[in-house]
């Protein structure tokens, strides 16, 4: 009797503790004025679309591993 309530009060802690920290995870939200500043005159992204610093570092890592194009 002991161990089967010690086994259910020892799963409810653990399952207890696992929704709280995934609730205290969370972002924090920026303030409006700092995001409508910052994204206002940026192009939305495109998708599919690599930057030139990725492409660079593709190359490289491709020719450091030796494959051939």
């Amino acid at each position: 009797m002991k161990k089967t309530i010690l086994v259910g009060l020892a799963i409810l802690a653990v399952s207890t503790s696992g929704a709280l920290a995934a609730k205290k995870m969370t972002k924090p939200k920026a303030p409006a004025a700092a995001t409508t500043a910052t994204t206002a005159g940026a192009p939305p992204p495109m998708l599919g679309q690599v930057s030139a610093a990725d492409r660079a570092l593709y190359e490289k890592s491709q020719r450091e591993s030796g494959m051939k194009k």
